[in-house]
C-alpha cells in the first residue's frame, strides 16, 4: 500500500510524518501538494495523511482555509469511497472543518499552547486503530493551542454508540481523569473516527514517537494500523 502526505502552506510536520512512515516503518510515501487534484495513483487500500502544522498560518480559524484547498476536494471524494484518511493535529482540525469528522477543535481551556508528552489509550477495539494498539497506555507528544475537542450531546452519544471515539487522554497507568487532560477536551477525547471507520483524526502526534533514537516508539502501532 501507499501513504500520501498532503503539504499545505504552513505545514510543519509533513516531513516528520514522511520520515516516520518511510524510514521507521518502511512504507511507500508520496508527497502531495495542496493545489494538486490528482489522487488517481491511490486505491481505497491506501491512506491519505493530513499532517500537523499551521496551514495558512491558522488565519481565520485552524483548518478553515485548508479545507478549501483543491486537494481537499479529492480527499473528500476518496474518503466517501471508503479510502483511509488520517488527520493529525492541524490535520484533525481540517477534517472537522471539511465535515469528514463531527465536532470541532477549540482553544485549549487554559488558553496556552501545550507541547509535551501525554498518555492516551484506545477506547475500543471496533476500529482498526483500536484493534492494533490494544489496551496499553501510549506515550505520544502533543503540540497545539486549539486542541480542545468539543461536540454537542447528540453527537457525543452517536460517537459512543457507534464506537467512534478512538483515543482518550489518560495517565501512565491508563486511568482516565481530568488531571490527564492537557487541553480540556470533552470526555477526555483525543481522537475520533467517522461512522464508516475509515477517516481518523487525533490531536497527539504519533509520527513523533516512532524512532528508537527518541526512546519512544509508541506511535508506531497507530500508524501501522493503516497498513492492515
Amino acid at each position: 500500500m501507499k501513504f500520501g502526505i498532503i503539504v499545505f502552506p504552513g505545514s510543519n510536520c509533513d516531513r516528520d510524518m514522511m520520515h516516520a512512515l518511510r524510514d521507521d516503518l518502511k512504507q511507500e510515501t508520496i508527497m502531495l501538494w495542496h493545489k494538486d487534484r490528482d489522487l488517481s495513483m491511490f486505491t481505497t487500500d491506501d491512506c491519505i495523511v493530513l499532517p500537523g502544522g499551521f496551514s495558512y498560518g491558522d488565519y481565520l480559524r485552524c483548518g478553515a482555509l485548508a479545507r478549501f484547498s483543491p486537494m481537499m476536494e479529492q480527499v473528500i471524494d476518496f474518503a466517501n469511497k471508503g479510502g483511509k484518511v488520517l488527520g493529525v493535529c492541524n490535520g484533525f482540525q481540517i477534517l472537522c472543518e471539511a465535515g469528514l469528522l463531527p465536532g470541532v477543535l477549540l482553544q485549549n481551556d487554559h488558553q496556552k499552547f501545550v507541547c509535551k508528552n501525554v498518555f492516551i489509550k484506545s477506547d475500543n477495539v471496533e476500529n482498526m486503530v483500536g484493534r492494533n494498539v490494544g489496551p496499553k497506555a501510549l506515550k505520544i507528544p502533543v503540540a497545539h493551542g486549539e486542541g480542545r475537542y468539543y461536540a454537542d450531546a447528540a453527537t457525543l452519544k452517536q460517537l459512543n454508540d457507534n464506537h467512534q471515539v478512538v483515543f482518550r487522554y489518560c495517565d501512565e497507568h491508563g486511568e482516565i481523569h481530568v488531571d490527564s487532560n492537557p487541553n480540556g477536551a470533552i470526555n477526555n477525547i483525543a481522537g475520533i473516527c467517522n461512522a464508516g471507520h475509515n477517516v481518523f483524526g487525533m490531536m497527539p502526534h504519533p509520527e513523533r514517537a516512532c524512532s528508537q533514537v527518541l526512546n519512544n516508539i509508541d506511535g508506531r502501532a497507530i500508524l501501522q494500523a493503516f497498513n492492515r
